[in-house]
């Protein structure tokens, strides 16, 4: 047995994907390791903390006809199931997430167990999906501490740049206080690297540095740099829908492979 900690087998293993670094394609692979969970015949559900909604608005949800968002039910605690959207992949659902998100932190500060608010909104559904994926915003923040809480792991992903280790150790202290005071069965899945350009000589550097730091801790899928992979959400779909054959939609497929290899 590896060093994740597996739900048993009827409960959803939920993951969040989680880095205070905004451009790191965290909502990109959200959506598309969503979409290709689901089309390897997982349950899926996406849940989009992030107020900016493009996880959302990226699987085709219109985003001015959602009446019930992730918002509702933290703050107002209205039942999950009321907020939870089909989507154009079979088995792939999404609870969006809109503006008004943007004042939940602040909301949230008075209630008692404000940290557990998602992980109590997360528990009816603990057998009705396989995978519950989380798209983080770009904060440290209230809702991705709830994210955190509610979590079995975290996938990080790193963007191949310069700068791609920045900030990493502030994440990892994060994810440790939470394990400590919030959730002891918090592990990391995995550090995923992302917007990867095999021809820069720095994007190796960097997948070998970050190789080196965080050892069996790194995905062996790489996401690579890819046009359809940016081109997809503004049609309103995951990469393997606007186009199963481009780098971006085999690349998180072999990623949604290599989760389920790991979670075998």
């Amino acid at each position: 047995m590896s060093a994740h900690n597996y739900p048993t087998c009827h409960m959803s293993k939920i993951i969040a994907l989680a880095n205070q670094k905004g451009g790191v394609g965290k909502t990109t692979t959200s959506m598309n390791l969503a979409a290709s969970l689901a089309t390897l015949e997982k349950r899926v559900l996406l849940i989009d903390a992030d107020s900016q909604a493009n996880a959302s608005s990226g699987l085709g949800v219109d985003l001015s006809k959602v009446d019930c968002s992730i918002y509702e039910c933290l703050v107002a605690g209205k039942d999950i199931h009321e907020a939870i959207y089909t989507t154009d992949i079979e088995r792939l659902d999404v609870v969006p997430s809109g503006i008004n998100l943007v004042g939940a932190e602040i909301e949230m500060l008075n209630f008692e167990k404000r940290e557990f608010m998602l992980k109590h909104t997360l528990e009816p559904l603990s057998s009705e999906y396989d995978y519950i994926l989380i798209d983080c915003s770009p904060s440290l923040g209230l809702i991705t501490i709830n994210a955190l809480t509610a979590a079995h792991s975290v996938i990080i992903p790193v963007q191949c740049e310069y700068f791609a280790l920045e900030g990493i150790s502030k994440l990892l202290n994060t994810i440790k206080l939470v394990k400590r005071k919030l959730n002891p069965q918090l592990e990391i899945e995995g550090f995923l690297l992302t917007m990867y350009d095999r021809r820069l000589n720095l994007a190796n550097q960097i997948y070998d540095e970050v190789k080196r730091h965080f050892q069996e801790l790194v995905f062996k899928t790489v996401i690579q740099r890819n046009v359809k992979l940016s081109e997809a959400p503004s049609h309103g779909l995951p990469a393997i829908l606007y186009d199963a054959d481009s780098t971006g939609a085999k690349n998180h497929m072999a990623l949604a492979k290599e989760i389920l290899q790991n979670n075998a």
